[in-house]
């Protein structure tokens, strides 16, 4: 599927952990999709970006299991830059949301809370690389490894 096509209608979007961790980390086989779809989410500004603490604490695992100050700063700076992203909070109300997406589709935990914030924060899409989320009926889900780059940006 297109970029474009999969962003069609989507003002609001979601990000999982993976293609923050690919577009942070430059990832070879994503880094070009996901540039595409973050420079017009955070350079051109047409949609918004929402994710949760569940992404940063994830996103922040490898780099402080290795040490790696300066990528934990680049997660940090990166997920907490007001001006690019909604770091949505979780409380007792997406807490009880997300039990009821554990229940129902079995998801782990924090895969649950991703789509309880998600659905909160009134996204119109979820972004990730996790086929998983597929069981989600209640919000569209676009799957980084589904999607091709055209010749035109996305609008």
């Amino acid at each position: 599927m297109k970029i474009e096509d999969a962003f069609e209608n989507v003002e609001i979007v979601f990000l999982d952990t993976a293609p923050v961790i690919y577009y942070v980390e430059e990832n070879p086989n994503y880094f070009a999709i996901v540039k595409s779809i973050f420079d017009d989410l955070i350079e051109k500004k047409t949609r918004l970006a929402v994710t949760s603490p569940v992404t940063l604490a994830e996103c922040l695992v490898v780099p402080l299991r290795n040490g790696i100050v300066q990528r934990q700063q680049d997660f940090i700076d990166f997920l907490k830059d007001e001006s690019k992203i909604s770091l949505e909070i979780i409380d007792e109300e997406t807490g009880e949301q997300a039990a009821i997406f554990r229940a129902k589709y079995n998801l782990k935990l924090p895969d649950a809370l991703q789509v309880a914030v998600a659905l909160q924060a009134n996204c119109d899409a979820f972004l990730t690389n996790d086929v998983i989320f597929k069981r989600v009926t209640e919000i569209p889900i676009i799957i980084l490894g589904e999607l091709e780059l055209s010749n035109s940006t996305l609008t």
